[in-house]
C-alpha cells in the first residue's frame, strides 16, 4: 500500500515542480511621474522626475523577469513611457507608444506589465507623449544574463548605467509649440551625462569609483533627441562586449560613437596611475561642438584628473568604419543556451523589400518630414486599439504608402499603417537623401544590420552584406547621402512603431507602424487586450471584442 501511495504521487509532485517552474519572478515597481525643478546646464528649468528623481531610477532585471510598473501621472497633461529596445513578445500593447496605447491622464495610474522575455542587455526607458522627452522621465533598464547561461566575460567588479545626450534648456512646452508652428528645435544647448553637464575645474564630484586593477562594466546609452555622440574615458581603452541586447566581438576602442537611441555595453580595467578620469562626451557630425564630462576616481586617491581631455574623431567616415568593425559574437550565448551563430540568418530568403526614404518639405507654410512621401500625423484613437475592435477604417487607411518612394515630391499628412505578413523575412532599406546623419529604430524587434553605404542603395549592393555575423539590435544609423539595410524576421505580432530617434522628425511626421497580424488570431500568436488597458477616442464606450482564444 505505502508502494502505491508514492507512486501515485510522483506524478503529483512533478506536476507541482512543473507549475512553480512555469512563474518565472516579478519584480514589481510604483513610479510617481511629477514636474520639478532640475538645472543640468546651470539654468533652472522644469523636469520631469520619477519618485523625485532626474533621470529616474534604473531597473535591473534578469531575462524572463515580469515586469510591473506601476505609473502614477502626477502631470497636468497626458503621459506615457515607452522602454526602448524591450522586445514585449506578442504584446505590443504596453508598448507604450501613442500609436497602440491611450495616454495616462493627468491625476490618473497606469499599470505596464510585460516580460523581458528571452532578452538581455543594456536599454533604457523613455516618455513617449509631446515633448516630454526633453525635460526628463528617462532612466536605465538593464536585463542581466541568468545564471545557468555562460557569459564571455569575468563578473565585473561593478556595473555602471552612463546616460549620455544632448539638451535644450528651453521648456519642453515651448520646444513643443515651436514644432508645431513649423519650425524646427534648432541646436541643443548642451549635453550630459546622468543628467549633468561638468566643467572641468577640478570641483566635481565623482560619478563611479573603481578599484585599482579591476575591470568594470558600462552600459552607455545615447538618450538623447538629436546629436550622435562619441564616449571616451581618458587615459582608458574600452572593450565592446554588448550591443543593444547581443554579445559583440570583444574589440577594443578609444571612444564609441554612440547615435540617438543607442546603447553599448564596454569593459574598462582600472589599470591607469590611481587618480581621477573624465568621462567625456561631445557632439559628433554637427557644425556645433558640445562636450561635457563626468569624474571616475580610483579608490583612496585623491589626486586630480588632467585638464588635457582626449579628442574625438573627426567626419562621418571615421564612425562608418568603426559600424563596420562591429561583429555578433557567434559563439557565445545570448539570453539562451544555444549560441548566437546557430541562426543562419544570411541562408534566408527574402521575401519583400521596404525602402524607407525620408524627405522633408514645408506643408501650408509649417515644416514637416515624409517617409516615402507621407507625413505621419496620430489620430485620437490608438491604431492599435482601432484595430483591435474592428473600426480600423473609420482611424486609418492601411498601405497608404507604398515599399518604394513615389516619383512625386509632394508630401501628403495621414495616419502610416504597413501591412505586413506574419513570420515573413524581410529587407528594410533606409535612403537618407539628407545632409544631416538619421537613426531609425523598430519597436518590438532585433533586426541585422547588414551594410551601409554612399549614394543611393541598388540590389547590387546585396554583395557587400554582411550575412554571417552582423550584430543584431534594433537602432540604425544612416549617414548623409547614404543608406543603410537591416535583415529581419517578422515573427512578433502587434501593431509597432518604425521611427527617427530625432525627436524633432519623428514629432513631425517622420514615423510609422507596422501591422504584422496573425492569421489565426491565436493566444499562441498574441496576447488579447489586457483587462487594465486604457480606451479613448472611438472605442471609449464600445463593447470589447472576444479575446483571442
Amino acid at each position: 500500500m505505502a508502494r502505491f501511495v508514492f507512486l501515485a504521487l510522483v506524478p503529483l509532485l512533478f506536476l507541482s515542480f512543473v507549475v512553480v517552474r512555469a512563474e518565472d519572478p516579478y519584480l514589481y515597481f510604483t513610479w510617481n511621474v511629477t514636474y520639478g525643478t532640475i538645472s543640468p546646464l546651470g539654468v533652472p528649468q522644469q523636469g520631469i522626475l520619477i519618485n523625485g528623481k532626474f533621470p529616474g531610477p534604473n531597473i535591473n532585471s534578469t531575462t524572463n523577469n515580469n515586469l510591473v510598473v506601476n505609473v502614477y501621472n502626477n502631470l497636468n497633461e497626458p503621459f506615457l513611457l515607452s522602454w526602448s529596445g524591450i522586445q514585449q513578445r506578442k504584446n505590443s500593447w504596453y508598448d507604450g507608444m501613442p500609436g497602440t496605447q491611450c495616454p495616462i491622464q493627468p491625476g490618473k495610474n497606469f499599470t505596464y506589465h510585460f516580460q523581458v522575455k528571452d532578452q538581455i542587455g543594456s536599454y533604457f526607458y523613455f516618455p513617449s507623449t509631446a515633448m516630454h522627452k526633453a525635460a526628463g522621465g528617462f532612466g536605465g533598464l538593464r536585463v542581466n544574463s541568468r545564471l545557468l547561461i555562460p557569459v564571455p566575460f569575468d563578473d565585473p567588479a561593478g556595473d555602471f548605467t552612463v546616460l549620455i545626450g544632448d539638451w535644450y534648456s528651453k521648456n519642453h512646452n515651448v520646444l513643443k509649440k515651436n514644432l508645431d508652428i513649423g519650425r524646427g528645435l534648432g541646436k541643443p544647448d548642451g549635453v550630459l551625462i546622468n543628467g549633468k553637464s561638468g566643467k572641468v575645474d577640478g570641483k566635481d564630484k565623482a560619478m563611479f569609483t573603481m578599484e585599482a586593477g579591476k575591470t568594470y562594466r558600462y552600459r552607455i546609452c545615447n538618450v538623447g533627441m538629436k546629436a550622435s555622440l562619441n564616449f571616451r574615458i581618458q587615459g582608458h581603452n574600452m572593450k565592446l562586449v554588448e550591443m543593444e541586447g547581443s554579445h559583440t566581438v570583444q574589440n577594443v576602442y578609444s571612444s564609441l560613437d554612440l547615435h540617438v537611441g543607442q546603447c553599448a555595453s564596454v569593459l574598462v580595467t582600472a589599470d591607469q596611475s590611481p587618480k581621477a578620469y573624465y568621462m567625456v562626451t561631445s557632439t559628433r557630425l554637427t557644425k556645433y561642438l558640445h562636450t561635457t564630462t563626468a569624474l571616475i576616481k580610483y579608490a583612496n586617491s585623491k589626486a586630480p584628473a588632467s585638464p588635457d581631455l582626449p579628442a574625438a574623431p573627426v567626419g562621418w567616415e571615421w564612425s562608418l568604419n568603426q559600424f563596420r568593425s562591429f561583429r555578433w559574437n557567434l559563439t557565445a550565448s545570448a539570453a539562451r543556451p544555444n549560441p548566437q551563430g546557430s541562426y543562419h540568418y544570411g541562408g534566408i530568403n527574402i521575401t519583400r523589400t521596404i525602402k524607407i526614404v525620408s524627405s522633408s518639405a514645408t506643408v501650408d507654410g509649417k515644416l514637416r518630414y515624409a517617409i516615402n512621401g507621407a507625413s505621419f500625423v496620430l489620430p485620437s484613437t490608438p491604431l492599435k486599439l482601432a484595430e483591435y475592435f474592428g473600426i480600423a477604417s473609420k482611424v486609418f487607411k492601411y498601405d497608404t504608402i507604398g515599399d518604394e518612394a513615389p516619383s512625386t515630391k509632394t508630401i501628403t499628412i495621414e495616419p502610416i499603417v504597413v501591412s505586413a505578413t506574419h513570420r515573413n523575412f524581410v529587407e528594410i532599406i533606409f535612403q537618407n537623401t539628407e545632409k544631416s546623419v538619421q537613426s531609425w529604430h523598430l519597436d518590438g524587434y532585433s533586426f541585422f544590420a547588414v551594410g551601409m553605404g554612399g549614394g543611393t542603395w541598388k540590389p547590387k549592393a546585396r554583395k557587400t552584406y554582411n550575412l554571417l555575423d552582423s550584430v543584431s539590435r534594433h537602432t540604425i544609423q544612416v549617414y548623409p547621402k547614404s543608406w543603410s539595410a537591416v535583415l529581419l524576421t517578422l515573427d512578433n505580432a502587434g501593431m509597432w512603431n518604425l521611427r527617427s530617434e530625432i525627436w524633432e522628425r519623428h514629432n513631425l511626421g517622420q514615423q510609422l507602424y507596422i501591422s504584422v497580424l496573425s492569421p489565426a488570431r491565436s493566444l499562441r500568436d498574441e496576447y488579447s487586450l489586457p483587462e487594465n488597458n486604457l480606451l479613448c477616442g472611438l472605442v471609449t464606450n464600445l463593447p470589447k471584442p472576444s479575446p483571442y482564444t
